[in-house]
């Protein structure tokens, strides 16, 4: 059976769908099981899991930006191939964000209160570098998926050692945001301009640091 192709205003729908379930909490079961449903969990201190809480919101913020900038991006492809990479790449993102918002509850903490502000902004973000075309928005994507490979790794030194629940989940995260960048790059990113690197390195600190409190 030929696939349906997608008017604007079915496009339009889904994305205003995907972002209602993104930032309104809780946001759903995911499609894979979390990493960390068999691990024991450990006696950590309060102390401990305010801090574990902490992390892991900022990861749960990165994962609603994440989904934010695919669906951005895909809602203006031009090639239907990388239109559906970047779907999948977002289904996944998804159980990212269903892994941290559990975790997050179980360290007996919130998600950050301004979801709906790291939603808006990754989504214009990834519409408006889409709009430059494919390549720029997969450069945008690889660049992005480099950096939130840096923040996970920092975070795995950062977490108690005996939080082996978190570390499970950000692990997972960290080898699949490492796909996602590969296969932007194969699939032809353009290399992005320095001082756009260094404003996105900016513009993500002043996200991980306030969605590590608020």
């Amino acid at each position: 059976m030929e696939k349906r192709q997608l008017t604007p205003i079915d496009r339009l729908l889904a994305s205003a769908n995907n972002a209602l379930r993104t930032v309104a909490a809780p946001a759903g079961r995911s499609a894979r099981t979390s990493p960390a449903q068999h691990i024991e969990d450990a006696d950590l201190s309060d102390a401990q899991k305010r801090h574990a809480a902490g992390l892991m919101r900022v990861n749960h913020a990165g994962e609603v930006a994440a989904q934010a900038l695919y669906q951005g991006h895909a809602a203006v492809a031009r090639d239907k191939d990388i239109e559906e990479q970047m779907q999948h790449a977002a289904d996944e993102e998804f159980d990212h964000l269903a892994w941290c918002e559990e975790r997050i509850s179980e360290l007996g903490e919130d998600v950050s209160k301004l979801s709906p502000v790291w939603y808006a902004g990754a989504f214009a973000i990834g519409a408006a570098s889409g709009i430059l075309g494919d390549k720029w928005s997969l450069g945008f994507i690889a660049e992005t998926e480099r950096q939130v490979c840096e923040h996970l790794d920092s975070h795995l030194e950062g977490l108690p050692p005996e939080d082996a629940k978190s570390r499970a989940i950000v692990e997972q995260m960290r080898d699949e945001e490492l796909e996602h960048g590969q296969n932007a790059i194969e699939a032809g990113a353009a290399e992005l301009p320095q001082p756009v690197k260094r404003l996105m390195q900016m513009t993500a600190k002043v996200m991980t640091k306030t969605a590590y409190w608020v």
